[in-house]
């Protein structure tokens, strides 16, 4: 206990010294909310790897699907490294960093409203963003609070409060650097702690190969007769997997928290080495929770799903570990936690005062003002996330998967399609937006509220989620098609900043003469 106590107390000070290290590069806007733009890859990579993998993915999601899927969840980590960071990097993040520095923009609501010329458009992201951003960052509380519980039998009252603060004191102090430096210290933690879990977990069953045929031997009839279907390659339900694929993998390309650390992007050479670090993070980190995760029926004797929910699965397959490893793995998802957290009020609070308050509320706002409104929003929205939390606990609420699905459906489902055919795209209109914006919300919505009423494929958070991503894409360009052409100079204007002429060594691009 006093080593567990150790590291913890080790793990708070340097997250709140980075904070208050990095307060000099926080004294204006564009330092708080985007580092300057000088952030370089690496800081880069890790910031996006930890804003997107959270306690929501180790306990809640790699519980649940490793539950359901057996092995083949792995399918869902792969997913992530390959579409959520490859290609995420490869397809937006060039173009991303080039527009929003032309645009002057700083967050995703900003890039909306100038890209189609509609501060009306602006404020609706603004607004979308900020009440499906407050469920997502209540959700990431619960999977730290089943880890403290097991390792050290604290309240989870205690837990949220304390993470809360200790959170909001860097993110307050030292803006977008102190997050981004204490990302990439989080990410190494996550990176060693993932595969020490594995490796303890597998060695306590005997190793891989004994665990894989105990996992085959596992039978569940209410699932499938199927015998060895938790062992696998695709699992007992395919579709509803690639549903959870897509969530969890295309979601972050219309994800605010997600797509504006490309906005903070240092040069061209910090775009490269970043894809790989985020692609190889990814597959380690959110690989290695989902294979964990895939082996949770083999601990089946322990668990009882229909008392405990599925968030219980993880906790209960960690619980025999040795002492230090469970010290390893609280910080983990501390880290995994706070990482996304002070991604998520630090875009909230940037989108409320930029978009909405600066402009609407106060005509002029003085940047010391603008800086002081977002440190007292960050406040504001760790606090309501805390008391959502807390009431979400109380009332026995427990499925992390269901908050996250409904959030990154409505958010990136909304935002995904004008965001990336506005980057590609001249013809897209605002009206196009509108309609994509409307559809998702309304869509994610309904499920929450009136789910019964949806047809049963589409019932699930998350394949409803899946669905308004895949459907924007095409709602995007057709109603593109038959409205009016957006106004073409603003869209010349924006699409001018790709055909800028620079100037790279030779080592970059070959050169015609001799």
């Amino acid at each position: 206990m006093i080593i567990k106590i150790l590291m913890l107390l080790l793990f708070f000070t340097v997250m709140v010294g980075i904070g208050f290290y990095c307060r000099q590069t926080a004294t204006d806007v564009n330092g708080f909310v985007l580092g300057g733009r000088s952030v370089g890859p690496w800081l880069t990579a890790f910031a996006y790897g930890t804003s997107y993998f959270s306690a929501v993915i180790f306990v809640g999601y790699a519980g649940q699907f490793g539950w359901k899927y057996g092995i083949a969840a792995t399918w869902v980590g792969i997913g992530n490294a390959l579409i959520g960071s490859l290609m995420a990097w490869r397809i937006l993040g060039r173009r991303t960093r080039i527009m929003t520095q032309h645009l002057d923009t700083a967050t995703m609501p900003e890039f909306f409203g100038r890209r189609f010329g509609s501060e009306n458009l602006k404020i609706a992201a603004s607004i979308i963003t900020f009440i499906f951003m407050i469920p997502y960052t209540a959700s990431l509380y619960n999977g730290l609070s089943r880890l403290f519980g097991m390792a050290f039998n604290i309240d989870y009252s205690i837990c949220v409060v304390v993470m809360a603060v200790l959170t909001g004191i860097y993110v307050i102090v030292g803006g977008y650097m102190a997050t981004a430096i204490n990302d990439f210290i989080q990410g190494i933690i996550m990176l060693f702690g993932i595969v020490a879990v594995i490796l303890a977990v597998l060695n306590a069953n005997g190793g891989l190969l004994a665990a894989l045929d105990g996992l085959a031997k596992v039978t569940d009839e209410t699932v499938s007769t199927t015998p060895g279907v938790f062992n696998s390659f695709l699992g007992p339900d395919p579709f509803n997997l690639l549903g959870v694929v897509i969530l969890t993998s295309l979601g972050t390309w219309g994800l605010p928290q997600m797509v504006q650390k490309f906005y903070a992007i240092r040069n061209e050479k910090s775009i490269e080495t970043g894809t790989v670090i985020s692609t190889f993070f990814a597959i380690v980190v959110a690989g290695g929770c989902y294979f964990l995760g895939g082996f949770g029926r083999l601990f089946s004797d322990k668990i009882d799903i229909a008392a405990n929910g599925y968030d219980s699965v993880v906790p209960t397959m960690l619980s025999g570990l040795p002492d230090i490893l469970i010290g390893v793995v609280v910080i983990l998802v501390l880290s995994a936690s706070m990482s996304t957290l002070s991604s998520l009020v630090l875009t909230s609070s940037s989108t409320i005062t930029l978009d909405l308050i600066r402009g609407h509320v106060f005509k002029k706002l003085e940047e010391k003002k603008q800086l002081l409104i977002m440190r007292w929003l960050i406040v504001l929205f760790i606090l309501i996330s805390v008391i959502i939390a807390l009431i979400q606990y109380k009332s026995n609420v427990t499925f992390i998967a269901q908050l996250m699905g409904i959030s990154w459906g409505a958010m990136a489902g909304a935002f995904l399609a004008p965001f990336l055919y506005g980057l590609y795209w001249k013809k897209t209109t605002p009206l196009a937006c509108w309609v994509n914006f409307l559809f998702s919300v309304i869509f994610m919505l309904v499920n929450m509220l009136a789910r019964p009423s949806l047809p049963a494929v589409l019932q699930s958070p998350i394949n409803a989620g899946a669905f308004c991503m895949l459907i924007g894409l095409v709602i995007v360009p057709v109603v593109s098609v038959i409205t009016p052409k957006p106004d073409q100079a603003l869209v010349d204007d924006a699409f001018s900043s790709y055909s800028k002429k620079v100037l790279v060594q030779q080592t970059e691009a070959l050169s015609d003469e001799e």
